[in-house]
């Protein structure tokens, strides 16, 4: 029973962490991905306005541009951080989840081994004294 029970506890510990490595490999992906984005929009974002900086010659008009471009890339680089602040609450929600389901798990199953044992336990004694008797 203890080896039984040490595989599963084995067990459980290595879909723990498959689940861990699992979830990181999907967070560093998507960090990748976001970031490749990000990239080649502030590459296409910088050629547009090399392009009208040439065509207007650094007039007014092209000042305005790039406070427009600063801006909505404030506010694209402010979504991006938020939206993986919340893609990293809602992962550490979901391994916390995870982490609870697996502890609860563990405890039930800690249960049933303590009440098989204390059984296993109760009919040796009531064994033993049957044979005492018997004697």
């Amino acid at each position: 029973h203890e080896r039984e029970h040490d595989r599963e506890i084995s067990e459980l510990a290595a879909k723990h962490q498959e689940e861990m490595e699992k979830l990181r490999a999907e967070l560093r992906e998507e960090q990748r991905h976001l970031l490749e984005e990000l990239q080649q929009q502030m590459k296409a974002t910088h050629k547009a306005e090399q392009e009208q900086a040439q065509l207007q010659a650094q007039t007014l008009h092209s000042l305005e541009l790039e406070a427009l471009r600063l801006t909505l890339n404030n506010m694209h680089t402010s979504q991006l951080e938020l939206a993986l602040s919340n893609q990293r609450k809602e992962k550490e929600t979901a391994l916390v989840e995870l982490r609870e389901m697996l502890n609860d798990k563990r405890a039930q199953e800690v249960a049933i081994l303590q009440s098989r044992h204390q059984m296993e336990r109760e009919n040796i004694r009531e064994q033993c004294l049957r044979e005492k008797e018997d004697l």
